[in-house]
Protein backbone atom coordinates (compact mmCIF):
# COMPACT_ATOMS: atom_id res chain seq x y z
CA UNK A 1 0.00 0.00 0.00
CA UNK A 2 1.15 3.45 -0.79
CA UNK A 3 2.16 6.26 1.63
CA UNK A 4 -0.63 8.56 0.56
CA UNK A 5 -3.39 5.57 0.27
CA UNK A 6 -2.21 4.02 4.07
CA UNK A 7 -2.31 7.68 5.65
CA UNK A 8 -5.96 8.39 3.98
CA UNK A 9 -7.50 5.14 5.73
CA UNK A 10 -5.47 6.07 9.11
CA UNK A 11 -7.72 9.55 8.70
CA UNK A 12 -11.12 7.57 8.51
CA UNK A 13 -9.88 5.46 11.29
CA UNK A 14 -9.18 8.18 13.37
CA UNK A 15 -12.38 9.97 12.31
CA UNK A 16 -14.20 6.34 13.40
CA UNK A 17 -12.91 6.15 16.53
CA UNK A 18 -13.72 10.20 17.56
CA UNK A 19 -17.43 9.14 15.98
CA UNK A 20 -17.80 6.10 18.16
CA UNK A 21 -17.09 8.04 21.24
CA UNK A 22 -19.29 10.78 20.45
CA UNK A 23 -21.90 8.50 20.27
CA UNK A 24 -21.25 6.29 23.16
CA UNK A 25 -20.91 9.76 25.06
CA UNK A 26 -24.66 10.51 24.33
CA UNK A 27 -25.65 7.27 24.86
CA UNK A 28 -23.21 4.95 26.47
CA UNK A 29 -25.97 2.01 25.53
CA UNK A 30 -26.40 2.72 22.05
CA UNK A 31 -23.52 0.14 20.42
CA UNK A 32 -24.99 -2.65 22.77
CA UNK A 33 -28.25 -1.97 21.62
CA UNK A 34 -27.61 -1.25 17.88
CA UNK A 35 -25.78 -4.88 17.76
CA UNK A 36 -28.98 -6.59 18.94
CA UNK A 37 -30.81 -6.13 16.22
CA UNK A 38 -31.94 -3.77 13.22
CA UNK A 39 -35.64 -2.30 13.32
CA UNK A 40 -35.52 0.57 10.73
CA UNK A 41 -38.84 1.89 9.57
CA UNK A 42 -37.59 3.14 6.11
CA UNK A 43 -35.72 1.64 3.10
CA UNK A 44 -33.94 4.43 1.63
CA UNK A 45 -33.12 3.77 -2.38
CA UNK A 46 -30.89 6.08 -3.82
CA UNK A 47 -27.82 7.24 -5.84
CA UNK A 48 -24.50 6.20 -5.23
CA UNK A 49 -23.27 10.03 -5.59
CA UNK A 50 -21.25 10.83 -2.56
CA UNK A 51 -22.79 13.98 -1.99
CA UNK A 52 -25.91 11.85 -1.22
CA UNK A 53 -25.74 10.07 2.19
CA UNK A 54 -28.90 8.91 3.34
CA UNK A 55 -28.81 8.62 6.97
CA UNK A 56 -27.53 12.67 7.23
CA UNK A 57 -29.90 14.06 4.67
CA UNK A 58 -32.82 12.86 6.89
CA UNK A 59 -31.11 13.18 10.45
CA UNK A 60 -31.70 9.60 11.16
CA UNK A 61 -28.87 7.46 13.38
CA UNK A 62 -27.44 4.11 12.30
CA UNK A 63 -30.02 1.67 12.53
CA UNK A 64 -32.78 3.29 11.25
CA UNK A 65 -32.55 3.20 7.84
CA UNK A 66 -31.90 0.17 5.42
CA UNK A 67 -30.43 1.57 2.31
CA UNK A 68 -30.04 0.48 -1.60
CA UNK A 69 -27.52 2.79 -3.77
CA UNK A 70 -27.01 2.58 -7.26
CA UNK A 71 -25.73 4.71 -10.48
CA UNK A 72 -29.28 7.46 -10.68
CA UNK A 73 -31.34 5.32 -7.98
CA UNK A 74 -32.70 2.88 -10.55
CA UNK A 75 -34.98 -0.07 -9.63
CA UNK A 76 -34.82 -2.82 -12.52
CA UNK A 77 -36.88 -5.62 -12.68
CA UNK A 78 -34.10 -7.69 -13.38
CA UNK A 79 -31.32 -6.18 -10.68
CA UNK A 80 -31.44 -9.10 -8.03
CA UNK A 81 -29.20 -7.00 -5.80
CA UNK A 82 -31.77 -4.14 -5.44
CA UNK A 83 -34.88 -6.98 -5.24
CA UNK A 84 -33.24 -9.20 -2.66
CA UNK A 85 -32.59 -5.68 -0.63
CA UNK A 86 -36.05 -4.69 -1.47
CA UNK A 87 -37.58 -8.37 0.02
CA UNK A 88 -35.14 -8.17 3.07
CA UNK A 89 -36.68 -4.69 3.91
CA UNK A 90 -40.13 -5.66 3.26
CA UNK A 91 -40.30 -8.84 3.95
CA UNK A 92 -37.71 -9.51 6.85
CA UNK A 93 -37.65 -6.17 8.35
CA UNK A 94 -41.09 -5.13 7.88
CA UNK A 95 -40.14 -1.33 7.17
CA UNK A 96 -43.19 0.74 6.73
CA UNK A 97 -41.80 3.45 3.92
CA UNK A 98 -39.99 2.73 1.00
CA UNK A 99 -38.21 5.82 -0.35
CA UNK A 100 -36.59 6.14 -3.78
CA UNK A 101 -34.80 9.29 -3.95
CA UNK A 102 -33.02 11.24 -6.77
CA UNK A 103 -30.75 14.07 -7.15
CA UNK A 104 -30.66 17.24 -9.10
CA UNK A 105 -27.45 17.15 -11.43
CA UNK A 106 -27.21 13.77 -11.45
CA UNK A 107 -23.87 12.95 -13.31
CA UNK A 108 -25.78 8.92 -14.60
CA UNK A 109 -28.94 10.86 -15.87
CA UNK A 110 -27.31 13.11 -17.61
CA UNK A 111 -25.31 10.73 -19.25
CA UNK A 112 -28.41 8.72 -20.48
CA UNK A 113 -29.30 12.29 -22.37
CA UNK A 114 -26.13 11.73 -24.10
CA UNK A 115 -25.66 9.92 -27.87
CA UNK A 116 -22.42 8.59 -26.59
CA UNK A 117 -20.81 5.80 -25.27
CA UNK A 118 -19.46 5.84 -21.45
CA UNK A 119 -18.76 2.52 -21.28
CA UNK A 120 -19.99 -0.78 -19.06
CA UNK A 121 -22.39 1.60 -17.72
CA UNK A 122 -24.25 2.43 -20.61
CA UNK A 123 -26.12 -1.16 -19.85
CA UNK A 124 -27.24 0.14 -16.84
CA UNK A 125 -28.25 3.69 -18.32
CA UNK A 126 -30.53 1.73 -20.71
CA UNK A 127 -33.21 1.86 -18.43
CA UNK A 128 -33.05 6.05 -17.91
CA UNK A 129 -32.77 6.45 -21.66
CA UNK A 130 -36.03 4.87 -21.99
CA UNK A 131 -37.51 6.87 -19.36
CA UNK A 132 -36.19 9.78 -21.86
CA UNK A 133 -37.69 8.77 -24.69
CA UNK A 134 -41.30 7.57 -23.48
CA UNK A 135 -41.16 11.40 -21.90
CA UNK A 136 -39.96 13.21 -25.05
CA UNK A 137 -42.92 14.95 -25.68
CA UNK A 138 -41.88 16.61 -21.93
CA UNK A 139 -38.44 17.96 -23.26
CA UNK A 140 -39.03 21.35 -25.50
CA UNK A 141 -36.05 23.49 -27.15
CA UNK A 142 -37.03 26.76 -24.25
CA UNK A 143 -35.03 24.09 -21.44
CA UNK A 144 -31.34 24.62 -20.90
CA UNK A 145 -29.50 21.53 -20.58
CA UNK A 146 -29.54 21.91 -16.66
CA UNK A 147 -33.29 22.18 -16.88
CA UNK A 148 -33.78 19.25 -19.38
CA UNK A 149 -31.18 17.39 -16.50
CA UNK A 150 -33.10 17.81 -14.15
CA UNK A 151 -36.34 17.43 -15.27
CA UNK A 152 -35.41 13.63 -16.64
CA UNK A 153 -33.88 13.37 -12.73
CA UNK A 154 -37.64 13.83 -11.51
CA UNK A 155 -39.27 11.95 -14.25
CA UNK A 156 -36.34 9.12 -13.54
CA UNK A 157 -38.09 9.48 -9.55
CA UNK A 158 -41.44 9.31 -10.67
CA UNK A 159 -40.77 5.83 -12.75
CA UNK A 160 -38.36 4.02 -10.40
CA UNK A 161 -41.36 4.54 -7.45
CA UNK A 162 -43.90 3.08 -10.50
CA UNK A 163 -41.15 0.33 -10.84
CA UNK A 164 -41.01 -0.65 -6.67
CA UNK A 165 -45.16 -0.77 -6.74
CA UNK A 166 -45.05 -3.11 -9.31
CA UNK A 167 -42.87 -5.73 -7.51
CA UNK A 168 -44.31 -8.97 -6.33
CA UNK A 169 -42.58 -7.93 -3.25
CA UNK A 170 -44.57 -5.22 -2.60
CA UNK A 171 -47.87 -6.31 -3.91
CA UNK A 172 -47.77 -9.52 -1.87
CA UNK A 173 -47.56 -7.31 1.79
CA UNK A 174 -50.10 -5.51 0.68
CA UNK A 175 -52.27 -8.61 -0.06
CA UNK A 176 -51.52 -9.69 3.19
CA UNK A 177 -52.77 -6.05 4.80
CA UNK A 178 -48.84 -5.35 5.63
CA UNK A 179 -48.71 -1.16 5.17
CA UNK A 180 -46.26 -0.15 2.80
CA UNK A 181 -46.12 3.18 1.47
CA UNK A 182 -43.67 4.58 -1.34
CA UNK A 183 -42.62 7.56 -1.33
CA UNK A 184 -40.34 9.48 -4.64
CA UNK A 185 -38.34 12.54 -3.38
CA UNK A 186 -35.41 14.34 -4.99
CA UNK A 187 -32.85 15.96 -3.51
CA UNK A 188 -31.34 19.58 -4.32
CA UNK A 189 -27.09 19.16 -3.74
CA UNK A 190 -26.98 23.18 -3.98
CA UNK A 191 -29.15 23.57 -0.64
CA UNK A 192 -28.97 20.31 0.94
CA UNK A 193 -33.06 20.07 0.46
CA UNK A 194 -35.29 17.22 -0.09
CA UNK A 195 -38.39 17.29 -1.96
CA UNK A 196 -41.56 15.12 -2.84
CA UNK A 197 -42.29 14.80 -6.60
CA UNK A 198 -44.94 12.16 -6.62
CA UNK A 199 -48.19 10.84 -4.59
CA UNK A 200 -47.78 8.42 -1.95
CA UNK A 201 -48.19 5.07 -3.42
CA UNK A 202 -49.63 2.55 -0.54
CA UNK A 203 -52.17 -0.12 -2.19
CA UNK A 204 -52.58 -2.20 -5.35
CA UNK A 205 -55.36 0.37 -6.39
CA UNK A 206 -53.39 3.15 -7.34
CA UNK A 207 -51.30 0.86 -9.50
CA UNK A 208 -52.50 -0.06 -13.27
CA UNK A 209 -54.30 -3.09 -13.85
CA UNK A 210 -51.63 -4.57 -15.87
CA UNK A 211 -48.76 -4.02 -13.51
CA UNK A 212 -51.05 -6.10 -10.61
CA UNK A 213 -49.55 -9.36 -9.64
CA UNK A 214 -50.61 -10.81 -6.23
Amino acid sequence: MSEINKDGVDALLANNAKWAEEIKAKDPHFFEQLAIQQTPEYLWIGCSDSRVPANQIVGLMPGEVFVHRNIANTVVHTDLNCLSVLYYAVSVLKVKHIIVCGHYGCGGVGAAMENTQVGLVDHWLRNIRDVYYNKADEFDDSLSKEERINKLCELNVAQQVANVSHTTVVQNAWSEEQPVAIHGCIYDIKDGLLKRITPVIDSIEQVAEQYRVA
